[in-house]
């Protein structure tokens, strides 16, 4: 079935955001990085800016920016209303403290993608590509990250999820997903499964804590590094 943008909710998150999913430091910052399933996120454009090197894959850059501005604008309000309706799910904090906040948060990083987008994507770093397959060869990248894709949606199943984190390990040296909740905040089934196929690999998984929690509980990644040696 192709992709159509009628499917997509794009919903962004800032470059600070990124840093605290993923624990990220300095030294991880100056890696070369793959985002996977970036969406219309601002972390790309601010690290590019910050002379780092990073490449984003999204099934949603084989549009236009203008095309993804509209899908953004036609989905905003009902993603506050939804998040209004369900704020007991949520963290609220100095950072994020009202649902109006986070529009601002989000809006704010989402427009910094699509300023960046266009030329990004000249300089191919906005890929129009989507899991479990990646066009990229082995070892290109040093890190590679996955935020609320995998585990999220439990209907795509276990398969998928195998295969997925295989091919991220085929790219990068280390693979870094966040969170390990479902959208119905349990955690998802198949983060075991991911340990148990990769473990048997020879590769290293770990569940570690970040310093982020938004939706509540959601404040662990999964991190699965190369077969030693």
């Amino acid at each position: 079935m192709p992709f159509s943008l009628d499917q997509v909710v794009p919903w962004g998150r800032s470059f600070d955001e990124y840093v605290r999913m993923f624990a990220l430091t300095e030294v991880d910052l100056g890696r070369r990085i793959l985002g996977c399933a970036d969406g219309p996120a601002a972390f790309n454009a601010e690290l590019t800016g910050r002379g780092g090197t990073i490449t984003s894959c999204d099934p949603l850059y084989q549009f236009s920016a203008a095309e993804i501005e509209d899908r953004i604008d036609a989905c905003f309000e009902t993603v506050l209303e939804q998040t209004r309706a369900n704020q007991d799910g949520f963290v609220w904090s100095d950072a994020i403290p009202t649902v109006e906040a986070l529009g601002q948060v989000r809006r704010q990083a989402m427009q910094t993608f699509l300023k960046d987008f266009e030329a990004g994507k000249q300089q191919q770093r906005y890929v129009p590509a989507e899991l479990p397959e990646l066009p990229f060869p082995d070892g290109a990248f040093d890190l590679a990250l996955c935020s609320h894709f995998l585990f999220l949606y439990p209907s795509l199943g276990r398969a998928f999820h195998v295969e997925s984190v295989v091919n991220l390990l085929r790219v990068a040296s280390e693979v870094r997903i966040f969170p390990l909740l479902q959208l119905d905040r349990q955690r998802s089934p198949f983060v075991e499964e991911v340990i148990g196929e990769v473990t048997s690999l020879g590769h290293v998984a770990e569940v570690v804590r970040v310093p982020y929690e938004f939706q509540k509980g959601a404040d662990e990644m999964l991190v699965i590094t190369d077969v030693p040696g």
